[in-house]
């Protein structure tokens, strides 16, 4: 009976990642289909009226999504592009919350995505003197004399098994940089340090 029951959670603990991992993408594409995916192929249905709704119809939106993201990244890239995509951010920016939802999420997006990435420092943070009990997070900005703070860092300290965080102002002098790649440490920090590189081998 022990054996049976030692065999089920090992089977479990396999599985578990790798069904959570396949049904939060499944989750994300099934949001994506019955919002823009769906109702783009209703508007080329509606434009094409020989295209009959089912698998043609949604992977034609797939395409054009893609192709949408790609021309609009093309269209950054260039004088004119960023000419319009600025009156655009202008536009956002006038509206109250709308201007707030938009900033932290670009924002957001950027740190992750962006060339400037700003989750790229890696560093343990003194909570004492004594420097006994740290926490890992990453410096989001190591300039804050424009709030008077000229001896301070920001930095983000993510939360384990949690995609939320907190962001703390700490003396430069209680930050400790740390030699690990960026992804190594958020891996860490997520899974609640049971995660580790010799994990991997």
């Amino acid at each position: 009976m022990r054996l049976i029951i030692r065999l089920f959670f090992q089977g479990l603990l396999i599985l578990l990642p790798a069904v959570l991992t396949i049904y939060l993408v499944y989750a994300i594409f099934t949001a994506l289909n019955n919002t823009l995916f769906s109702a783009l192929s209703s508007l080329f249905q509606q434009m094409f009226p020989l295209l009959k709704p089912g698998l043609g119809a949604s992977l034609l939106a797939i395409a054009f999504t893609l192709v949408v993201i790609t021309l609009v990244g093309a269209l950054a890239s260039n004088l004119l592009g960023q000419f319009i995509l600025n009156k655009f951010e202008r536009l956002m920016k006038k509206i109250p919350l709308i201007k707030l939802l938009y900033n932290a999420l670009r924002d957001l997006f950027q740190a992750f995505l962006g060339e400037d990435k700003r989750f790229d420092k890696p560093v343990l943070v003194s909570l004492g003197e004594d420097g006994t009990i740290r926490v890992a997070g990453f410096i989001t900005a190591d300039d804050l004399s424009h709030w008077g703070l000229e001896q301070d860092v920001a930095v983000y300290l993510p939360q384990s098994y949690n995609f939320a965080g907190n962001l703390i102002i700490v003396p430069a002098s209680r930050v400790t940089p740390l030699q690990q790649p960026a992804g190594e440490v958020t891996t860490f920090i997520v899974s609640g340090g049971v995660s580790s590189r010799k994990d991997e081998h």
